[in-house]
């Protein structure tokens, strides 16, 4: 299929694309070294050549070629109609095959149970038109073809989609909301983490605390953006990190813990087709219930099913 873009602004040509496709950057580069872009009618020489506003590139975007390995994982679907699918990802389950895993992800499961999925994003991601971290639970939605998925990244590239989140943090935020803006990159310790810094892309990040603990508080987040890790590092920015996070928090954890307490709670998209706007909602994970519920007890407040109804 035939992918057009109008380009807003100058910068790389492969960077302006992603944001506008959520296409990944090395998928991008194979479709420009395989002339399947072109910049004005022409053949760009490199994926990193500049461009400008008003430019427009047209992508051949091959169609899906099976290659990735079906497999029957367990997975919750929410919802799902010939255009999409919504699912409760689990705790521990990696979205897309990389690094090794190419066998035991949701796309492998996904694979399994649907009778078909979006190709646009590239052969090892089909349908997936966003992602949570491995260790991040809760609702995302699939795409089941490529209109669909054309769809929702341009409604992700227009902020339309709503994405609410649900964590539990180390000790007190000082304000019960707030925004958080700013760039996001790849952190200069390590390159397999991010971090707040200069060259980074915008990340923005809205928050609201729901209840208080003594050493904890519990949050939703909002995120205008989707930057790699973002309510992640941008609560380590805020110097309260997600409780069980390995990798942005504390060293030492108080809680025996399989990864951060950081949950998608509630999704609101626009239908492809129908064009209705639908909210999707995936109810805390039960370990994230025993942890919130002993401090609850412990403090004469709330349990976790009265605050979530409230969120």
């Amino acid at each position: 299929m035939t992918l057009t873009i109008e380009i807003k602004e100058e910068g790389r040509l492969d960077t302006l694309i992603s944001q506008n496709c959520d296409f990944t950057r090395s998928y991008i580069k194979q479709l420009i070294e395989k002339d399947s872009v072109t910049v004005n009618g022409e053949i760009p020489k490199k994926s990193g050549q500049a461009v400008k506003s008003g430019d427009i590139v047209v992508i051949e975007v091959p169609q899906l070629v099976e290659k990735i390995e079906k497999k029957d994982i367990p997975i919750e679907i929410l919802y799902e109609d010939d255009d999409i699918a919504v699912i409760n990802k689990p705790q521990g389950l990696t979205v897309h095959p990389a690094g090794g895993n190419y066998t035991d992800t949701l796309v492998n499961a996904l694979m399994f149970r649907l009778d078909s999925l979006s190709g646009i994003n590239g052969e090892v991601r089909p349908g997936i038109v966003h992602r949570l971290d491995k260790d991040t639970s809760g609702v995302m939605v699939v795409a089941k073809n490529d209109a669909a998925h054309l769809s929702l990244s341009n409604q992700i590239a227009e902020r339309s989609v709503v994405k609410e989140y649900v964590a539990l943090l180390e000790g007190n935020l000082p304000e019960d909301s707030g925004k958080v803006v700013t760039n996001i990159g790849r952190s200069s310790r390590d390159r397999k983490l991010m971090a707040v810094v200069k060259e980074g892309r915008e990340a923005i990040t809205e928050y609201n605390v729901i209840s208080r603990f003594a050493q904890n508080c519990f949050v939703k987040f909002r995120i205008l953006t989707g930057r790699t890790h973002q309510i992640r590092v941008h609560a380590k920015y805020l110097n309260h990190p997600v409780v069980g996070d390995k990798a942005y928090g504390f060293k030492k954890q108080k809680f025996d813990l399989d990864g951060q307490l950081l949950h998608s709670y509630r999704l609101t998209i626009t239908h492809p087709t129908t064009n209705a706007r639908m909210t999707f909602t995936a109810p805390l994970p039960e370990y994230f219930i025993k942890v919130y519920n002993a401090l609850a007890n412990k403090e004469g407040l709330d349990d976790a099913q009265t605050v979530m109804e409230r969120v």
